[in-house]
């Protein structure tokens, strides 16, 4: 097997970077691969490659930080017609609560293929396949709804109905049961005070995160909707192209998927301890309660609304 090329991007100076490791990427031929080695997250990358070059790559991280990073992107080998695991979500959300079951990422990193998705979780293809076979009539979640083929607009004021209210309504009490449980049970269950810290940085990433959508990117949605309705004129708005508040919103949900993870592994996976009072009870129920909310919310952004939001975009624009 050949070696792989890595590029030393702190090596590049910062305008050359990358159009630097764009050039590397369009020279690969299928199924090559190369690694980029930085001093600092690049995922902003990683959002213009899929946006310029589309969905035709794998973006594999081999060291994460603090001071070095190392990713390994490979050119796919297409003509293979998969469907992503987010796609599979977007259209059937009882698919999705499989995807969850099976510990699948299907919200924040549901650009790969089941095949990838299946093998990065460690979890066999052929029991998830099985699985998705035999769907329960409706969702855990009530009524199935087909998201996929709502209106943008529609579907915006449905997150911040839905989704963004039960953020904003769930917010108080989780911070309160975070701060009292850690004080009263983190002496004998020392992680809680790291959990307390994760519930922190989730509720403060979302709430700041919600106010952008809501203020910024939304807004900008509904027009576009409208004029693609009703012919009304359509102009770009003071930010540029859509893709630029997208990939901000993209890189939150990073933030918050790995505060969820790390609830989830700190509690082993909401468990309540055989200590545990009806307050810590209720803290862990809240907290797997958020998280079933928000890989939903997530989902529907990043798998829906997002890249028909770009689309839409490019077509308004020609």
């Amino acid at each position: 097997m050949a070696e792989i090329e890595t590029l030393d991007v702190t090596q590049i100076e910062p305008r050359f970077k990358h159009p630097t490791i764009f050039q590397h990427f369009d020279a690969l031929q299928e199924g090559d691969a190369f690694v980029i080695h930085n001093d600092h997250d690049p995922k902003p990358l990683y959002y213009q490659l899929l946006a310029e070059r589309g969905d035709i790559f794998n973006w594999d991280y081999l060291k994460q930080g603090p001071d070095i990073f190392e990713i390994k992107i490979a050119k796919k080998k297409l003509g293979r017609g998969e469907e992503t695991v987010g796609e599979i979500a977007a259209k059937d959300l009882r698919k999705a609560e499989v995807f969850k079951k099976f510990g699948i990422d299907f919200c924040c990193d549901g650009k790969k293929s089941l095949k990838e998705a299946c093998k990065e979780a460690g979890v066999s293809e052929t029991e998830v396949k099985e699985a998705l076979k035999h769907l329960p009539e409706q969702s855990a979640k009530g009524r199935q709804m087909d998201f996929d083929s709502w209106d943008l607009d529609f579907l915006a004021d449905y997150i911040v109905n839905v989704h963004h209210k039960y953020v904003r309504e769930s917010t108080p009490l989780l911070a309160g049961l975070s701060q009292k449980i850690a004080q009263h049970h983190g002496p004998h269950h020392p992680e809680l005070f790291e959990i307390q810290h994760h519930v922190e940085g989730l509720l403060k990433e979302m709430h700041s995160h919600q106010i952008k959508e809501e203020k910024i990117l939304f807004p900008f949605i509904r027009q576009m909707s409208q004029s693609e309705r009703d012919g009304s004129p359509f102009s770009f708005p003071p930010f540029g192209t859509i893709e630029s508040p997208v990939e901000m919103m993209l890189h939150d949900h990073d933030e918050v998927a790995a505060h969820l993870h790390a609830v989830e592994k700190l509690s082993d996976n909401y468990l309540v301890p055989a200590d545990g009072c009806e307050s810590y009870a209720l803290y862990f129920h809240k907290l797997q309660e958020m998280d079933d909310d928000l890989h939903v919310h997530i989902h529907l952004e990043n798998n829906i609304l997002f890249p028909k939001a770009v689309k839409m975009e490019k077509n308004l624009a020609n």
